[in-house]
């Protein structure tokens, strides 16, 4: 046999050559030091389990290239020559006589068809078909599959819903590209983004191996009707003739979304299950597009099937709004106008322009952030008590919020548009595009006439911070007021709900100072998540993949919802388009347009963050 060299990533180096199998620097100096404790200032989320398992993968796609066999189950721990066992599989390789080299030793082969490379194991196709068919199957498509959002957020998220037994055993991933990849290049290509609890990892390595042997690619080629009936036969293959649902997660840029969309409902859906298709913000560029996408997709599907995703959505700050609400005889009597002041809604990040890609530059802030997420979020806080928990009433009270909130005039708002002082953003921000947003939103109902919700994001801020902030109106008469001088904002009650820079519910109250005399102080009564749940934080889009896989779509919106929210944003963006509005400059790092303080001021508010 002709020596083989295989060269793999650093630390990890394998020559194969014969008479002899060597492989060197087997102790991962990364994995080892996480073993014992330490090295969480290098990978803070690492498993150790993964390294190998994902060696492991790389190993055989190589040998596979040489013409080589590698059985799926092999031996570990080989003993060294000082005695220590090394965490990699032990490798054999055939050599021209029908010998297996083991190490340093040599094993004689037996002439079966394992031997051979001729792996008599059935297939992982077979293996679907072999199981029950009165048990339905799940196939889960990710359209899109080779890029960024698929590869680091939604292919993790489905790995850690199958690690953590929330999907089928029969499940199966595809992926759906353009690109001309084999299902070992797609799993090679996803293998280093998947990652296991890192509170629990048992039989992480197994799993890994199970959930990426149940993962395929689909080439899509030039046309999508084609390809989707590729993946259509695909699925077919796979779920045997019992009932046979399917999911399908739209990764694709706005310009390609009714493409593959209607090529999906014609040539792809399941004729024994049902079919949901998930849609990523945002949702058209302005009222009359996002109705004419709702309109082409209606045409060839129910609503019910469409979940459109804003993944911010998937924070456990957002389902605890109505938990903390409902579920709570103390806050439900002060949840109206009577007793809240405003109604604070922020939402700033850090990092800048550069980090959000060309995708920011034609919708910016407004669209991408306010539209869905911050309007979702007001929603969600000021509805009424749904019927039940069903997804349907409770988007019946949040589009009625909605549509009760009064249209946005510029002169409540505030635009923004961070300095680019690093030209990273230069090809792209030539535009007036907002990174920045301020405004004063009012509710004209019973519940929250004249209560200012007055919302902010932005990028490229002083800090990450994701929280809602309730203040409550001062106490009537109150006999404390002296004491805490000029400043009456000092005894506001707040409620706060946090998300980053971590998750926190916060309770702002006024109490004695411990001591002689009278001295009152503000004080916050905090449940930091942190200390009261030992636990691993899901990612959001576990959440939502969950809740589409159960069909729970109380946090998607509704087609009614997208018009509402646009509605309310029309006159904004009518303003800002008709008369190129120049967005007032802010330095990064800041806390933003000074023209955020004025707006505040002008509704009697002071910002939280200030």
């Amino acid at each position: 046999m002709a020596p083989l060299a295989i060269a793999m990533a650093a630390p990890h180096q394998f020559s194969f050559r014969s008479p002899e199998l060597k492989l060197s620097s087997l102790n991962h100096p990364v994995s080892w030091s996480i073993y014992n404790g330490h090295g969480s200032n290098i990978v803070p989320r690492i498993c150790p389990l993964k390294i190998c398992a994902v060696t492991k993968l790389r190993i055989r796609k190589v040998l596979r290239q040489c013409g080589l066999h590698v059985p799926r189950k092999v031996e570990k721990d080989v003993p060294q020559s000082n005695g220590a066992k090394s965490s990699v599989d032990h490798v054999q390789l055939p050599n021209e006589s029908g010998a297996a080299f083991q190490g340093a030793q040599i094993v004689k082969c037996s002439n079966d068809k394992t031997a051979t490379g001729s792996d008599t194991k059935p297939s992982n196709e077979h293996q679907h078909q072999n199981q029950d068919s009165t048990v339905p199957s799940l196939c889960i498509a990710v359209i899109g599959a080779t890029g960024e959002l698929a590869r680091s957020k939604v292919f993790p998220a489905l790995f850690a819903l199958y690690y953590s037994g929330y999907l089928p055993q029969n499940v199966g991933i595809f992926g759906y590209s353009r690109k001309k990849l084999s299902d070992m290049d797609l799993r090679d290509m996803i293998a280093g983004t998947l990652t296991c609890r890192v509170d629990h990892h048992e039989n992480c390595e197994d799993k890994l191996e199970k959930f990426l042997a149940q993962t395929y690619h689909i080439d899509g080629g030039n046309s999508n009707r084609e390809g989707m009936t590729k993946l259509n036969t695909k699925m077919m293959q796979i779920e045997g003739k019992g009932e046979a649902n399917r999911i399908f997660y739209l990764s694709v840029p706005q310009e390609a979304l009714l493409d593959v969309a209607l090529s999906l409902a014609d040539g792809a859906q399941s004729q024994h299950g049902w079919n949901r298709i998930i849609i990523e913000k945002p949702f058209g560029f302005d009222a009359i597009s996002s109705q004419r996408i709702t309109q082409s997709l209606q045409s060839k599907l129910e609503e019910s099937q469409i979940y459109r995703i804003d993944h911010l959505l998937g924070k456990d700050l957002i389902e605890n709004l109505t938990v903390m609400r409902f579920s709570n005889l103390v806050f439900e009597p002060l949840w109206s106008r009577t007793y809240i002041r405003n109604v604070q809604v922020v939402f700033s990040q850090e990092c800048g322009i550069e980090a959000r890609g060309r995708y920011f530059d034609g919708y910016g802030t407004l669209r991408d952030i306010v539209h869905s997420h911050i309007l979702q979020t007001i929603a969600l806080f000021a509805m009424e008590q749904p019927v039940s928990l069903d997804g349907e009433d409770i988007r019946n009270e949040k589009v009625k919020v909605l549509r009760s909130i009064r249209k946005l005039d510029l002169g409540d708002a505030v635009l923004g548009q961070l300095k680019d002082e690093s030209n990273k953003a230069e090809s792209y921000m030539k535009s007036l595009t907002p990174t920045f947003f301020a405004a004063a939103l009012y509710i004209e109902n019973a519940r929250w006439d004249g209560v200012p919700f007055l919302i902010k994001t932005g990028m490229g801020l002083i800090k990450n911070r994701v929280e809602i902030r309730i203040q409550f109106r001062h106490v009537p008469g109150s006999l404390y007021r002296e004491k805490f001088g000029q400043n009456i904002d000092l005894d506001t009650n707040e409620l706060i709900l946090r998300d980053q820079p971590e998750e926190a519910i916060l309770l702002k109250v006024n109490n004695k100072v411990p001591g002689l005399g009278l001295q009152l102080d503000a004080s916050e009564l905090n449940l930091l998540y942190r200390d009261k749940y030992n636990v691993e934080m899901p990612d959001s889009y576990e959440h939502l993949l969950l809740d589409v896989i159960d069909g729970d779509n109380h946090l998607f919106m509704r087609s009614d919802e997208v018009a509402a929210a646009w509605e309310i944003l029309s006159p904004v963006i009518h303003e800002i388009d008709q008369h190129q509005v120049t967005p007032e400059l802010y330095e990064p790092g800041g806390r933003g347009p000074v023209g955020a303080y004025y707006l505040g001021a002008k509704h009697g508010v002071r910002w939280a963050d200030e």
